[in-house]
């Protein structure tokens, strides 16, 4: 049987997996709609990129919304505490991706230019306003959210929405933004040909260099700009989870503990910034299978490295950093976590074959003379 402990970091390290899938599938076609309006130059090349993502942007999804429903099960405080202070951060991402499917469905529907721009546009708020507000909320996270707990374990935010809007968190946005566009720049180096694949590879270039020197700066930030949180007190593993049982100092550059006690840790922000360059120059060599594999590989390492650096905080308080939430003090029961394993053991599997499956099926390239065929789907 597996304990409390164990399961606890396993539910650590699963959800990291899902906000990972999250960022590679459903990440190149938040990048791709917002490319639109930068690498399409004329309604045939949108088209094609919009056909590009069409087979799999709704399936794509499924990882975000699972990785919110295992949130929700496994990290139930979080969840609550999350929805309260980042609710209009919340209600604006959720605006943003019903433009998806509205301009997926509608852009087409008539060929009017103006009528086909609007939703051009429409794409690209839905696909450049997720990707900024991730990032602002990972941001965020290593700051330390404003909310304050009661005896009962009630949260209560103690901030406003313009006050996540700091500068870090703002760096960290664009981190997200330069790197889920470029994901999308080089899914299009796999899909597309001719003029539109020679700017996305140039586009692809530009992106991967700016997110490697942004991952840096942010880097060099945490290290030497930011307060980090530390527990201060002893921690039973094994105890029910009750955030109010332990003390927590705020020191700067304490985000960097972690990589001086597992030195292996490195391996994440080495990977981020190495395949984010191998990406550069695969994208400038023509190698685009090779610059969406490093592509992968560089938001892997990026995401990594926030979660490394914070482990085991979850959602540090920067009011009351006592009540911060870690993955000791803020998981649901062991029997939940029990059977929360065994659904994840059946089904994450045969979602991991079914996403691969529909790849596999429509691969290859499209180009403009297939535009009027009757299998194109936009």
């Amino acid at each position: 049987m597996i304990d409390y402990e164990v399961l606890r970091i396993i539910w650590w390290c699963l959800i990291g997996v899902l906000l990972i899938g999250f960022a590679i599938t459903d990440g190149f076609d938040l990048g791709v709609g917002s490319l639109l309006t930068l690498v399409g130059k004329t309604d045939e090349d949108r088209r094609i990129m919009i056909n590009t993502i069409g087979p799999h942007w709704d399936g794509n999804q499924v990882w975000f919304i699972t990785a919110g429903g295992a949130i929700f099960a496994a990290w139930p405080v979080i969840y609550a505490t999350a929805f309260s202070g980042f609710y209009l951060a919340l209600a604006l991402t959720l605006i943003a991706l019903w433009m998806r499917p509205l301009g997926f469905d509608y852009r087409s529907k008539l060929p009017n230019k103006k009528w086909r721009q609007s939703w051009d546009w429409a794409l690209f708020a839905g696909g450049l306003i997720p990707a900024l507000i991730f990032g602002v909320a990972f941001g965020n996270l290593l700051l330390g959210v404003p909310f304050e707990m009661d005896a009962n374990l009630r949260s209560t935010y103690t901030g406003s929405f313009f006050g996540l809007l700091t500068p870090f968190a703002l760096l960290t946005g664009l981190i997200s933004v330069a790197m889920l566009l470029n994901h999308g720049a080089t899914w299009l180096q796999l899909k597309t040909a001719d003029n539109l694949l020679v700017r996305a590879r140039s586009v692809s270039v530009v992106l991967s260099l700016a997110t490697v020197v942004l991952f840096i700066l942010a880097g060099l930030w945490v290290a030497f700009g930011i307060q980090g949180y530390v527990i201060t007190s002893a921690v039973d593993t094994l105890a029910t989870s009750n955030p109010l049982n332990k003390t927590v100092t705020v020191e700067t550059g304490a985000w960097m503990q972690n990589y001086g006690r597992y030195p292996w840790m490195m391996l994440a922000p080495l990977t981020g910034i190495i395949s984010g360059l191998a990406c550069a120059w695969f994208s400038w060599k023509g190698r685009g299978g090779w610059a969406f594999v490093s592509s992968a590989l560089s938001m892997t390492g990026i995401i990594l490295t926030a979660g490394l650096s914070m482990f085991p905080f979850l959602m540090p308080s920067s009011t009351n950093p006592d009540v911060s939430l870690t993955m000791w003090d803020a998981t649901s029961s062991l029997l939940t976590l029990k059977i929360m394993f065994a659904v994840a053991c059946i089904f994450v599997p045969i979602v991991l074959g079914y996403t691969a499956y529909s790849f596999w099926v429509m691969r290859g390239r499209l180009k403009q003379s297939q535009m009027n065929q009757s299998h194109v789907l936009y």
